[in-house]
C-alpha cells in the first residue's frame, strides 16, 4: 500500500546532519574516549535511589495485596480475596464517585483558567515577567497543609467567605460542614493551582506562528473564529499533555481533602469529601489492613496506566469531533517518508495506517535522509 500527499513541493528547512551521531573522531585521527562510564557513575544515586525507595517498595507492595497483613503480624497468603473484596466495598464505591466527580469537576475548570490566563500574559506588556511569577506562584505552594488549613478556615462557619456572601444577600452557613458544598472547597483549592499548565500553555502559545492570526485577520476572522480555528487546534498537543497530567494528579489528591476533611471525621461531612487516596490511608494506617491498602494502591496504578495507554486514542476522537477534524494521522513512521518527484510519498506495508489522524494545519515531518520539512494544508491519498 502506498500513500501519497498532495501537498505542495518539499522544500527543506535545514541541511542535512548526521543520521547517527555518535563517537566522532578527533583532530589527530583518535577516536574520543566514550563517557558512558561518566555518566553511569553520575547516574548511580538516582538508580540506587530508585531501586530502594521506588522498585523495591512497589514489588514489596504487590506482593502484600495478595496477603492478610496488619503490621503487628506475618503476611498470610489470601490470593486475589482483597480484590474480591474491593467489589463489594460500599465506602470504596462512594470514594471513587467523590473522586470522580472531582476530577471531572476540577480539571476542565483549571485548564480553563490556565488557558485564559496564559492567553492574557501572551501579550506584551510592562512587568510581564512579574505578574507571571505571581500566577504561578500558587501551585508552588497551593499543595501545603497550611495552605490547606488556611482554605479552611477561610470557608468555616461565620469565616470571611460566609461573611462576604452574606453581605451580597448570599447566606451560606459555611462550606466546611455542608455535605453538598464541602467538595467545592477542594474543587476551587485545585482551580487556584493553574499555575503549572497556565506556564504550559504560555510556552505552547508562543510557537504559534503570528502570520496565521494576520492572515485570518485579513480573510475576516473575529477574535472567537481565530482562537477555536488557529489557536485551539495548533495547541491541541498541549491541551493533551495538560489534560493528562493533571488528571493524574487530581486521582492522587490527598492534602488538601485530609485537612478540609479532618474535624468531620476522615473523608466528611457524609462521606462528601472522601477521596480514593484518603480511603486507602484509612484502610492502611488505620484499620490496620495493610494488604488490602495495597491492593488498592495496585488497582489505582492500573487505572493509571489504562488512562494513559487509552487516552491518546480517546481524546483524539472527542477532539476531531470537536474541532470537524477528519480521522487518518501519525502518518506513518518517519522513516518511510520519502520524495519523489518534488513531492512526498509515504510508503507502508501495514493497513492499519490508513486509520491514521491527519491535521490540517502546518505539520512538520523528517525524511529518511535527515532532511526536515514543513507541511501545509496537508491530503492523504491512498493507491
Amino acid at each position: 500500500m502506498t500513500l501519497r500527499t498532495t501537498a505542495g513541493p518539499a522544500v527543506a528547512d535545514r541541511p542535512p546532519g548526521p543520521r547517527w551521531p555518535g563517537r566522532q573522531p578527533s583532530g589527530n585521527g583518535r577516536r574520543v574516549r566514550s563517557d558512558g562510564p561518566a555518566g553511569y557513575f553520575f547516574l548511580s544515586p538516582w538508580i540506587l535511589g530508585m531501586l530502594a525507595l521506588t522498585l523495591g517498595p512497589m514489588l514489596a507492595s504487590l506482593y502484600l495485596s495478595f496477603t492478610d497483613y496488619n503490621l503487628f503480624r506475618a503476611p498470610r497468603w489470601v490470593g486475589l480475596d482483597n480484590y474480591v473484596t474491593m467489589f463489594g466495598d460500599p465506602r470504596l464505591r462512594q470514594s471513587v464517585v467523590v473522586t470522580m466527580t472531582y476530577v471531572v469537576v476540577s480539571v476542565p475548570l483549571k485548564l480553563a483558567v490556565a488557558l485564559a490566563v496564559a492567553m492574557l500574559l501572551d501579550r506584551p506588556r510592562r512587568s510581564q515577567g512579574f505578574y507571571r511569577s505571581a500566577f504561578y506562584a500558587p501551585s508552588l505552594i497551593g499543595a501545603s497543609v497550611s495552605i490547606a488549613i488556611t482554605w479552611r478556615a477561610l470557608f468555616s462557619d461565620d469565616a470571611i467567605v460566609d461573611r462576604v456572601l452574606t453581605a451580597l444577600g448570599f447566606p451560606s452557613g459555611g462550606w466546611v460542614g455542608d455535605p453538598s458544598r464541602a467538595l467545592m472547597i477542594l474543587v476551587l483549592l485545585a482551580v487556584w493551582q493553574f499555575g503549572a499548565p497556565m506556564v504550559i500553555f504560555l510556552a505552547g502559545l508562543k510557537q504559534i506562528p503570528r502570520e496565521l492570526y494576520e492572515a485570518a485577520e485579513c480573510d475576516g476572522a473575529g477574535p472567537w473564529r481565530r482562537f477555536f480555528s488557529i489557536t485551539l487546534p495548533t495547541l491541541s498537543p498541549v491541551i493533551f499533555f495538560n489534560l493528562l497530567m493533571e488528571t493524574i494528579a487530581a486521582f492522587q489528591a490527598f492534602t488538601s481533602a485530609f485537612v478540609v476533611s479532618s474535624g468531620n471525621g476522615l473523608g466528611g461531612p457524609a462521606g462528601s469529601t472522601l477521596f480514593y487516596t484518603l480511603y486507602l490511608y484509612e484502610r492502611g494506617f488505620q484499620d490496620f489492613r495493610m494488604g488490602y491498602a495495597s491492593a488498592m494502591a495496585w488497582v489505582l496504578l492500573i487505572a493509571f496506566l489504562v488512562l494513559v495507554v487509552q487516552s491518546s486514542d480517546v481524546l483524539q476522537y472527542v477532539w476531531g469531533k470537536l474541532l470537524g477534524r477528519r480521522k487518518i494521522a501519525p502518518l506513518l513512521s518517519p522513516s518511510r517518508l520519502q520524495v519523489v518527484d518534488g513531492r512526498f510519498q509515504l510508503v507502508s506495508d501495514d493497513p492499519s495506517h490508513v486509520d491514521s489522524w491527519l491535521m490540517r494545519y502546518s505539520m512538520r515531518l523528517v525524511a529518511e535522509d535527515g532532511r526536515r520539512f514543513r507541511l501545509k494544508g496537508v491530503k492523504v491519498s491512498m493507491q
